[in-house]
């Protein structure tokens, strides 16, 4: 059995980060990862001389053939993201594209695993089944974002790996919370930032919500285990955005958000939105995906996760609490991007 040699695609991002801090963590040393020649190394940078580095892109399959060589194990965390109609056609080119360059590879090149992480958006719903499990059907709908059909299209490929012999699992996570990047406008950590900043505005909609750190606990044990061709939805809890917004505003110490974002609100706020940034040429910081996605309330099951092996997920108030001390020390020091420690963490599972 050849010695396991773990790939991490997209590790600069939010869930390759914290892959490899809790991959070294227990003790892995034989890691690459790929980034690309711009990728920011915030998440990384105390950890970025203890992993081998390979500049490669999900779309250059001889990137990707360098980077995959001699490789057991692979992660495949890197996708775009984007909830700006104008980058929809390039999101699910490259989401899509760029997954089965990954599987195609991981198929020629003989690798031992691989794990996909999708999303929950990546699931079928629609107005009329508001309860989600791993066997609901997609179905092509007003209810799916590019965003989503970009992850299904990108989950297709995996299947289809599969199906031509490639050993795989997909994890669907729902919305993951943790420190990060506070400012980006695809990252959770912005409700922190608008938080602090004053935003009064709250959703009326709810989803699911989860500790990235369990998301990758549940990866490892995932990828260590014999199971092979299945998909799990990762979820802690499932909760009203408002009861989110309002625990990070009492563990910031700020006023909690009081104005209810209606849809017919929701609906004037992004067009107005949309014009400013046309005349303005900056991105808009709310859009029609953003709007009509936050007055949906789908629930998602984790039952599937819960009975594979030992877990056990963290209580969400726990992740916003964490989460929002490492914010306030953010503020010190120009809202850097920080990483929550795994040892820290208020885990019953071990």
């Amino acid at each position: 059995m050849p010695k396991k040699k773990i790939l991490v695609t997209g590790a600069t991002g939010f869930v390759g980060a914290y892959l490899l801090h809790h991959l070294l963590q227990l003790g892995e040393k034989n890691i690459r990862a790929t980034k690309r020649p711009l990728s920011p190394m915030h998440l990384v940078s105390d950890i970025e001389d203890q992993v081998e580095w390979m500049e490669a892109d999900i779309m250059d399959t001889t990137s990707l053939e360098d980077a995959m060589e001699g490789v057991t194990q692979v992660y495949h965390c890197a996708a775009m993201v984007s909830f700006n109609g104008k980058n929809a056609g390039q999101m699910i080119r490259v989401n899509q594209t760029g997954t089965a360059n990954v599987v195609n590879v991981a198929l020629d090149l003989g690798v031992e695993k691989l794990l996909f992480v999708s999303s929950i958006a990546a699931i079928g719903r629609h107005k009329k089944q508001n309860i989600i499990d791993e066997n609901t059907k997609w179905q092509d709908s007003k209810w799916n974002s590019p965003y989503a059909t970009s992850k299904h299209l990108a989950e297709m490929e995996v299947w289809r790996g599969i199906a031509e012999g490639l050993n795989a699992v997909v994890v669907n996570p729902s919305n993951i919370l943790g420190s990060g990047f506070w400012k980006e406008r695809t990252s959770t950590g912005q409700f922190f930032y608008k938080i602090w900043s004053g935003f009064p505005f709250y959703p009326i909609g709810g989803s699911g919500f989860v500790d990235v750190r369990d998301v990758i606990r549940f990866m490892v044990k995932l990828m260590e285990s014999d199971i092979s061709a299945e998909r799990f939805i990762i979820n802690a809890e499932n909760l009203p955005f408002k009861t989110i917004l309002d625990q990070i505003a009492l563990s910031l110490n700020m006023k909690k958000p009081r104005i209810k974002l209606t849809p017919f609100m929701g609906e004037i706020t992004w067009r107005v939105v949309w014009l400013i940034s046309k005349l303005t040429g900056k991105e808009p910081f709310i859009t029609k995906q953003m709007v009509r996605a936050s007055k949906q309330n789908f629930v998602y099951e984790n039952g599937k996760s819960l009975s594979i092996f030992p877990f056990n997920y963290t209580p969400i108030k726990n992740t916003l609490a964490e989460t929002a001390e490492q914010f306030l020390l953010s503020t010190k020091d120009g809202f850097r991007p920080k990483v929550l420690p795994f040892d820290s963490q208020r885990q019953l599972n071990h």
